[in-house]
């Protein structure tokens, strides 16, 4: 493979972490190319000691996944289940699929004794300083320790080895700047990670009262107007927290606030326009909202947004009067609906892999900070994670990975990454055979999930999906990670024995890791696709669903330089562009490339939607549509019931099928 990434073979190897980690190359059959890891991978395990930490608290989660990184280092030995459901739950579920022997543990922390005197001590973080827990992630993975406050430590018996206290103050470029300049020259270069320092965790048995709800399914802002809630159900302690949420989770138009004022007992209380400073004292979780072009606070399908409102004692009548639209369901408590904790998961890779991890929103001077921790490494290294700030941190977050020539991983949920690196598993790189139809006049239409980049995503949602006994009724097709064949071949192998005839797997936006080709440096796409051909080949997959790249707020069209290198480097028969109205039907690089179409609702509405799309069809020749489907609040059994109504002219293929045809007609 031609790329200017450094891949620490041997002496590498320790930098990465020890000799347990695996950064051997393997010949790619379909060129003839020597294939490295992308990713580190971890030796096979051969015994799991488990334990339930769903009940524990982040700060404890935290202690056992440091733990977890320093011990599987070497070989995996430890595995937690972080999903409720015991036995059903999906890590209890991927966990008997490896067929690794196991002991489990009732008290998962009895695990710091058996293995304490596998690691030199703590790292104590900063309570006071969120951040401080990413610094002592990576000084974890540096010194062989573990994250811990100085409770646990004292608790665990644990030796300290640094204590961050009073070492940051709440400066986030200044700190993150300090780890980059002394922590970074000594961390694995083969990976950046971005993690959230903390996590909102809901509090239990809370009473919400309904104050307002949105009845009609609205998403042109027709219901804009100035409402005026009356909270006072929820009077009774001290504050009282304002929830705004979708009536409509299923369909992504959830509400939009621009102001918010408050009264007790007729007195002005509170006065602020979201996203201003006057907000900040009362925005109590803002972390599941995005801000939109009409400085509007808004949170779509199961995002919420929470005002909290401190009244004078006494306070019999607290209003809120908002200026909002869409579907909104406003609720109020009198309980703290949340709490504050530390963010645990996927810091047993980051520890293990030695790899540095930072918190940096991707706008303002901590973007810039960001992109200077792009420019510190080779093109096509990945940066696992996410990014703050929901949809907006996505797309400028990859736009700048891009602009740095480095693919994203979504990976900050991903669970158990040390043991799932390793469990070894037969993958394929057959591509997936189909009989070709001929071309008739008809509508046809190929359905996909999205998602498949998000590796967590591939861990966790997609096998509850996957699991849905009405999966195999209707043709639809899955993206997936082909780096799934690095960070977790076990999950790629399973999707790949299990598939019905009507599941595909085609690779998931846009190539080997989450990018936008069209925001590349023009001197490294070449090696961004060069690298997503290779990993394509390795898994068997030749369709993409992708993204390109913003300008002014819209998605721009692959241009025909970007197709052509997709025709070049990948095995890509048909390109699905998302984010796309669905009218997009053109040829880059010799390639067909059809937008993305997604209308809300669940089956009969999106029906209604395809119709409304077609009504001008004359039947004269072959249409076709490119059908999203949304992962997160549609299942197997939706698609059965849409394709149960998709009858002719329509006609619902694979995209193998879709796109041979396409090749054929445009």
């Amino acid at each position: 493979m031609v790329s200017r990434r450094t891949f620490l073979a041997g002496s590498g190897a320790v930098a990465a972490g020890g000799l347990g980690w695996v950064q051997s190359s393997s010949a790619s059959a379909a060129t003839g190319e020597t294939a490295r890891r992308l990713l580190p991978s971890c030796n096979r395990p051969t015994h799991l000691h488990y334990g339930d930490v769903s009940k524990l608290s982040g700060g404890d989660q935290t202690l056992l996944t440091t733990l977890q990184g320093v011990v599987n280092r070497s070989r995996p030995e430890l595995y937690f289940l972080f999903s409720p459901g015991g036995t059903d739950g999906v890590d209890a579920r991927w966990l008997r699929n490896t067929g690794v022997p196991t002991t489990q543990y009732a008290d998962p922390l009895d695990l710091v004794a058996r293995y304490k005197n596998r690691v030199r001590g703590a790292i104590l973080h900063d309570p006071a300083v969120p951040d401080s827990l990413n610094i002592a992630t990576t000084l974890a993975g540096l010194e062989n320790a573990v994250v811990a406050d100085e409770a646990q430590a004292r608790t665990h018996g644990l030796k300290v080895i640094k204590d961050l206290r009073g070492v940051f103050d709440g400066d986030r470029v200044k700190t993150y700047r300090w780890q980059l300049a002394n922590l970074f020259p000594r961390c694995s270069h083969q990976l950046l990670a971005g993690l959230p320092p903390t996590m909102v965790v809901q509090a239990e048995n809370l009473t919400w009262h309904e104050i307002a709800r949105e009845t009609r399914q609205i998403r042109d802002s027709s219901n804009r107007g100035s409402y005026t809630l009356d909270v006072s159900p929820a009077l009774g302690k001290e504050a009282v927290y304002v929830r705004f949420q979708d009536s409509f989770g299923d369909d992504g138009w959830g509400p939009s606030v621009t102001s918010v004022s408050a009264a007790a007992n007729g007195t002005p209380l509170a006065s602020f326009l979201v996203n201003t400073p006057e907000e900040v004292p009362y925005l109590f979780d803002g972390l599941n909202s995005s801000i939109g072009g009409e400085a509007n606070r808004f949170s779509d399908g199961g995002g919420y947004f929470i005002h909290k409102f401190t009244p004078p004692a006494g306070t019999t009548s607290l209003t809120v009067t908002v200026e909002m639209w869409n579907q909104y369901l406003v609720t109020a408590t009198d309980t703290a609906p949340t709490r504050v904790e530390p963010f645990p998961y996927f810091r047993d890779y980051v520890v293990a892999t030695k790899s540095l991890v930072s918190w940096l929103p991707p706008n303002g001077p901590t973007g810039e900070l960001l992109k200077a921790h792009f420019d510190a490494v080779p093109p096509t290294t990945p940066y696992a994670g996410w990014f703050s700030n929901d949809v907006a941190g996505e797309w400028s977050g990859v736009d700048l990975a891009a602009q740095g020539g480095v693919e994203v991983l979504p990976a900050d949920f991903y669970m158990n990454g040390t043991v799932h690196s390793g469990v070894v598993a037969p993958i394929s790189d057959k591509v997936r055979s189909f009989t070709p139809l001929k071309p008739a006049n008809k509508i046809y239409v190929t359905l996909t999930f999205g998602e498949g980049d998000n590796v967590q995503y591939c861990q966790r949602r997609m096998r509850d999906l996957w699991d849905d006994p009405r999966r195999g009724e209707a043709p639809v097709n899955w993206t997936v990670s082909p780096l799934l064949a690095d960070i977790g071949p076990a999950l790629l192998s399973h999707y790949q024995r299990t598939a019905t005839k009507y599941d595909l797997l085609i690779c998931g936006p846009s190539g080997a890791g989450y990018s936008y080709p069209g925001a590349w440096p023009a001197d490294e796409v070449d090696e961004y696709l060069k690298l997503s051909g290779l990993y394509m080949r390795r898994t068997g997959m030749n369709l993409v669903y992708a993204y390109n790249h913003r300008e002014n707020n819209a998605w721009v069209p692959f241009s025909e330089t970007i197709g052509r290198s997709y025709a070049e480097h990948t095995p890509v028969r048909g390109i699905i562009q998302s984010w796309e109205g669905g009218d997009l039907l053109v040829r880059r690089g010799g390639l067909p490339v059809i937008g993305n179409f997604s209308p809300p609702g669940k089956a009969a509405e999106y029906k209604a939607g395809l119709d409304n799309h077609t009504k001008d069809w004359t039947g004269t020749a072959p249409m076709f549509i490119a059908g999203g489907v949304n992962a997160w609040s549609w299942t197997p059994s939706d698609v059965a019931d849409l394709a149960k109504l998709l009858t002719p002219p329509y006609e619902l293929v694979l995209g193998n099928a879709f796109f041979d045809l396409l090749n054929r007609v445009l």
